[in-house]
């Protein structure tokens, strides 16, 4: 009887799935910030995303009968297609390959699909009709807390993140550990030196992706908002279904996702445009 140097394929295409679902799930930064619609149970490409407007409560007078406030609502649509990206795992791969082969396909399928999902989303933040600083500007805690103030001042829902690149994050964190500029910083000076990771900031998470594109000018765009600003929505997620090819010996892994994204709320979101050059 032939020797075998890995499981079937069925228990090897099962780990490659559950691998890619979690790792999509688990390392797409972007969309675990803002409001997601699972719209797979219903029909069609669009989703229309009522967006409601503010109402004010008055002083009652006893004995006499409230009148009726009419509360009006706008709809934002998000329209979802297809994204995808394949991969191949051959025979020879299969049966040979020392280290945990449906472990990394899946990694890479799940690598793929979140940086896609986030990358579309990223592209919402030049949108945003206002936001903080200037292109050749390094960003700053008081750019952080100043745009957090006007998000506060429009009533935006939700707890405040900002996205930036890394570039960024490291003047920040520079700024948060430079003893001059930041002289009282405290446990969050502390907490900078000691990590290189600073979480929160005046109620705001700091997040650094690279994702996030630096253009010609050695600029990039980040965006401090609430989970209500931007919008996802996902028809399925990733989806990995095999097909073999027998003249390449091997099969043919067809990872797709089936999403769309929008802005939903412009007055909860502001852009932060700033030097990303260390």
């Amino acid at each position: 009887m032939a020797a075998s140097t890995t499981t079937t394929l069925d228990d090897l295409f099962a780990n490659i799935i559950k691998e890619a679902i979690f790792v999509s799930q688990e390392t797409s930064l972007v969309r675990n910030l803002v409001t997601t619609y699972d719209i797979s149970g219903e029909a069609g490409k669009v989703v229309q995303v009522p967006v409601y407007g503010e109402t004010t409560a008055s002083a009652l007078t006893e004995g006499s009968d409230m009148s009726s406030t009419a509360i009006s609502t706008t709809s934002k649509s998000i329209t979802v297609s297809e994204s995808g990206v394949q991969a191949l795992l051959t025979d020879m791969a299969a049966k040979s390959a020392m280290g945990d082969v449906a472990g990394d396909l899946g990694r890479i399928l799940g690598e793929a699909v979140a940086k896609k999902m986030d990358k579309d989303l990223i592209a919402l933040f030049a949108g945003f009709s206002a936001g903080q600083g200037t292109a050749a500007q390094e960003i700053t805690v008081a750019d952080i807390v100043k745009a957090a103030a006007v998000l506060s001042a429009n009533n935006a829902t939700g707890t405040p993140s900002a996205v930036i690149h890394p570039y960024q994050a490291y003047q920040l964190k520079s700024n948060l550990t430079n003893a001059f500029v930041n002289p009282n910083g405290g446990d969050l000076q502390n907490e900078a030196m000691r990590t290189g990771f600073v979480a929160n900031i005046a109620g705001v998470n700091i997040y650094e992706s690279s994702n996030i594109l630096i253009d010609g000018s050695g600029d990039a765009i980040g965006a401090l908002f609430t989970p209500a600003a931007l919008g996802l929505a996902i028809k399925w997620d990733i989806n990995i279904e095999p097909q073999r090819d027998a003249s390449m010996r091997g099969f043919e892994l067809n990872a797709t996702a089936c999403f769309g994204v929008g802005e939903l709320v412009d007055a909860y979101g502001q852009s932060l445009t700033f030097d990303a050059a260390l």
